[in-house]
């Protein structure tokens, strides 16, 4: 499973894509100021309040302003109709395959489940050119966006930084000379209001100021997504010309070694079917790091199956590397990034504040040295967080959510990430929370893309993928039962 940004690719929560969307809290900064005796005069106050609006508004302009309004909304809307139209064609292909599998073993029936495997690998060919197109179009906005919230947050420091040294400069001033230029208790009273808005508006100011650097942070991230998508996309797209070309010799070598007889096949099938030895002494590779032989991870798995409920060949699926995208898994210092800064603007491999902190205590209750402890490496593109931690590949802030569950099923206190058995369950149990029991396919791309996992990357590329691997391993495993 290839790592994620926060937002983990790897595990993490879920969140929306669009981080530029009005949101309902505030981060507060502290407390809201209380009245003080005031020291400046009305001249003074006029030109704060002036500068202090300025800040306010420059703030809030960007934030759902049309500068962000997508000129391409009619086009997307296209390309989104027309990948709906094909990702239904694929299923109906998938359809397909499935009814002539359930018709049992024939010559025919596996003729059939080939030619419709190569309709549904030239659709999905198909809608891979348009993710692309539209994975591009999406780059070319979000790095527009980026752009125009860099410029405000420059605008708006140096705004602020010259609001606060003017709040200095009259709160300096002593009581004698604020009377004195005030000879009406009117004028006073009036400047002690004026300093109080000012005062609130400048808390406010730095409230949305910090506000506005989390949504260039979140979109630096998103970006990085986007990127690793393409890439991801385009390795796939080879693999899937591969595929078409792989499913057609093997069609006509069948036709060729069987000579169209059903007989000749069936022979054929018996001779090629795996023995039970043979899979269980099979290398099984770990996501995360690690090997075990075939029968060991599935002794594992049926375990996590009768806790959870998620069927064990979804499970082995899932912590395959094979089934995943994962790169640099493993390999990196949770505070270090080796790409920064030359491809990176995080200094860090984990999110600093999101992931950084669980970590330290999830290894210190573990007894590990963080230093020594190597997690998932970041994406080396601007904004994208690694840290994904053994072999299920949760992000330190995932896996504190599922850290006692885990505990309960297999009685290890405190769990542990790296544990094989504490890893198996936490696989299950996230499966079934993304609702495995009633949509597989969807339940492994929420694993891998969290909130995001309907992009087509998330669902017909790491999820499919794991589909097929899962009824590869549940071949396996019926021959093992049958054994």
């Amino acid at each position: 499973m290839r790592q994620r940004p926060k937002v983990l690719l790897d595990i993490k929560p879920s969140h929306s894509t669009d981080v530029f969307q009005t949101r309902d809290a505030r981060i507060n900064l502290g407390k809201k100021p209380i009245g003080q005796f005031p020291k400046r005069s009305v001249q003074a106050i006029t030109v704060l309040l002036a500068v202090s609006a300025f800040v306010v508004g420059s703030v809030r302009a960007p934030v759902g302003s049309d500068i962000f309004a997508s000129t391409q909304d009619s086009e997307r809307a296209e390309l989104e109709a027309e990948l709906a139209e094909l990702e239904g064609q694929i299923e109906e292909y998938e359809d397909t395959i499935s009814v002539y599998r359930q018709q049992g073993d024939s010559l025919q029936g596996e003729i059939a489940i080939l030619e419709a495997k190569i309709g549904k690998i030239n659709l999905q060919i198909k809608a891979i050119n348009l993710s692309l197109t539209k994975l591009s179009g999406e780059i070319n906005e979000t790095v527009g966006k980026i752009e125009d919230v860099e410029g405000t947050i420059d605008t708006n420091k140096d705004a602020i930084a010259a609001l606060i040294r003017k709040v200095y400069k009259e709160d300096r001033r002593g009581l004698m000379e604020i009377l004195l230029e005030n000879p009406k208790l009117s004028d006073f009273f009036g400047s002690v209001n004026d300093l109080l808005l000012v005062q609130d508006n400048l808390r406010v100011s730095v409230e949305e100021l910090t506000e506005l650097r989390g949504e260039l942070i979140n979109q630096k991230e998103l970006l990085a997504m986007e990127r690793s998508d393409v890439e991801a996309l385009k390795e796939y797209q080879v693999k899937q010309r591969y595929d078409v070309e792989d499913a057609k010799g093997e069609k006509d070598t069948l036709l060729t070694v069987t000579k169209g007889k059903e007989s000749e096949y069936q022979k054929l099938l018996t001779e090629t079917q795996k023995s039970a030895a043979e899979i269980r002494s099979r290398i099984f590779e770990l996501l995360g790091g690690g090997q075990l032989t075939f029968e060991q991870a599935y002794e594992f798995a049926k375990f996590a199956e009768q806790a959870t409920g998620v069927r064990a060949a979804l499970i082995l699926a899932v912590l395959d590397r094979e089934s995943a995208l994962g790169r640099n898994v493993g390999q990196c210092e949770y505070d270090v990034n080796p790409y920064y800064p030359a491809q990176a603007s995080n200094k860090t491999t984990m999110h600093p504040t999101r992931d950084i902190p669980h970590f330290l205590a999830i290894t210190e209750k573990l007894g590990l040295n963080p230093k020594s402890t190597l997690v998932s490496c970041p994406i080396p593109s601007d904004g994208a967080y690694g840290g994904a931690m053994g072999p299920a590949q949760f992000i330190p802030s995932t896996w504190v959510l599922y850290e006692n569950a885990v505990s309960r099923v297999t009685g290890n206190s405190p769990a542990s990430p790296w544990r094989n058995s504490d890893a198996f369950v936490a696989t299950g149990l996230l499966m079934r929370d993304n609702g495995a029991a009633n949509d597989e396919l969807a339940a492994a791309a929420r694993y891998y893309c969290g909130g995001n996992w309907q992009r087509y990357v998330c669902t017909y590329v790491y999820g499919q993928n794991v589909i097929d691997t899962a009824r590869r391993f549940q071949q396996d495993i019926n021959i093992l039962k049958n054994s």
